[in-house]
């Protein structure tokens, strides 16, 4: 932790270094909940916890400012837990192990927590800072924001006071949000048709991995393949050319990641190994050459395990890969509002094999209402027209742009002031809570800004250690620029 320690603005380095040192995967956060609690106490802030986890810190303004409008520093106090295959690592009970690599901070084979932990550091860094300018200032730490928004879901009406509303979850300096994509989760739930192995056939399990993964909002226009398509896609023709029969399929770990990883386990005929392996080795050098710029690291691994007794139907096996196969999967549509910015994705996330059942999980996220309810039809047909219990959930309303925004523009014209030159003004492609925080506060009047991120949800994650200086330069000056109340 001591590296992290030398950077600047050296307090908030400090307290992401803390943060790292705490488990803190989402639907786990009891500990780094404690951790802040303890920690506000020792500032002398008042904080309180509502009914589903969430932390409310408040701090008076300071001095001459008490007649500026609220505002509230929002943060999420959960991570993604993304590990590479060899690395040891429980989310559960180890630390993360952050380093600087260059110009960037990064973690040792798991994913760091910069999505949000540089946000909530920065937070807790105003908090407890006595040289930051600022108003009536509320912090907001919600949990579980990756894995269900539960705690935005769970923010009940009455707990806010301020007017403004600023989130700390955005990943591009330069870029000032001002809206963000809804999305909901999909589960396909199939029952596993089993038969004896008969003589004569072989085991093996193959597995691909070497992918970049990411974040299915933030990455899912780059191109970057999907482990589970591609694993998918080769056992649909190894099935129809070899007749191989699967005895287990899982891949992917997060429905709102981009899986890097997947594996299978299956049975062939003796007679039919050679040809397999050759079909295995054209199908490998296909997607590397076609995936080359952006996988360039593809890894396809067939080896022979202990010899499986239970096996696939072959009705069954079919069922499933045809459907996972004919699943949408990436960008459904561009938007036509906004040049570049996706409207319409899913992500074929998670495929699980539990017991007699077999779980594929989807995220679908648009900027549309219309966009994500098209999706899920589209979902829905091909899984049901399969015969798997297709069930929808978590539903949560994206963010809609407002081009009045009074924050928007003070973000904007004090960005210009500090760095000469203008910021994008962008709507992103994630599911940030804002769309949520309406709900109950319907005048909240909110902005989202960051510094740069790559690969978040990914063990490559990385934050670039000059934009954390850059985006506190600006967190401050925005706080010290708030208008007067009324």
């Amino acid at each position: 932790m001591s590296e992290l320690n030398q950077l600047s603005p050296n307090r908030l380095w400090n307290i992401f270094a803390n943060i790292c040192s705490i488990p803190h995967p989402s639907k786990h956060e009891q500990k780094i909940s404690l951790w802040i609690r303890s920690w506000a106490k020792e500032q002398g802030l008042a904080i309180k916890e509502d009914a589903v986890g969430n932390l409310f810190i408040k701090k008076p303004a300071t001095q001459g400012m008490e007649n500026r409008k609220g505002v509230i520093l929002q943060a999420h106090m959960d991570m993604v837990p993304q590990k590479n295959n060899d690395t040891v690592h429980d989310f559960l009970t180890d630390p993360i192990r952050p380093y600087i690599d260059g110009d960037w901070v990064t973690a040792d084979g798991t994913t760091l927590g910069a999505d949000n932990g540089i946000g909530l550091s920065s937070a807790m860094a105003v908090l407890a800072s006595d040289d930051v300018a600022h108003g009536p200032l509320e912090v907001l730490v919600t949990i579980d924001e990756e894995a269900g928004m539960s705690g935005a879901f769970g923010l009940e009406a009455g707990w806010l006071e301020g007017e403004i509303l600023i989130n700390t979850d955005s990943e591009q300096e330069g870029e000032v949000y001002m809206g963000c994509a809804g999305g909901v989760d999909a589960s396909a739930t199939f029952t596993l048709e089993n038969e004896t192995v008969p003589a004569g056939f072989e085991s093996f399990n193959l597995s691909i991995s070497g992918l970049k993964g990411g974040h299915s909002g933030v990455d899912i226009h780059t191109g970057r393949a999907n482990a589970n398509k591609l694993l998918v896609r080769f056992l649909l023709q190894a099935s129809k050319v070899f007749g191989i029969q699967l005895t287990e399929l899982n891949g992917g770990s997060l429905r709102n990641a981009i899986p890097r990883e997947a594996n299978a386990s299956f049975v062939v005929k003796t007679e039919h190994v050679a040809e397999l392996k050759s079909s295995l080795d054209q199908y490998i050098a296909t997607i590397k050459h076609n995936l080359a710029v952006v996988e360039p690291d593809i890894t396809m691994l067939l080896i022979q395990p202990e010899t499986f007794e239970k096996m696939w139907t072959k009705q069954c096996q079919n069922t499933i890969l045809t459907a996972l196969n004919g699943c949408p999967n990436g960008v459904i549509r561009m938007s036509d509002d906004i040049a570049g910015v996706v409207e319409t994705s899913l992500n074929l996330g998670v495929l699980r094999c539990k017991g007699a059942k077999f779980v594929a999980l989807c995220l679908i996220r648009s900027l549309h209402d219309d966009g994500r309810l098209e999706t899920e039809e589209m979902v829905n047909s091909v899984f049901s027209l399969a015969g798997a219990k297709v069930e929808f959930s978590g539903a949560y309303p994206g963010w809609k742009p407002s081009t009045e925004s009074a924050i928007m523009s003070i973000v904007r014209e004090t960005y210009q002031q500090k760095f000469n030159k203008l910021p994008e003004i962008m709507v992103i492609h994630a599911g940030l809570e804002c769309g949520l925080f309406k709900t109950e506060y319907p005048h909240l009047d909110m902005v989202s800004i960051g510094p740069t991120i790559k690969f978040p949800h990914s063990p490559d994650e990385k934050v670039e250690i000059a934009t954390v200086a850059e985006y506190w330069k600006l967190l401050t000056a925005v706080l010290a620029n708030i208008p007067e109340a009324g």
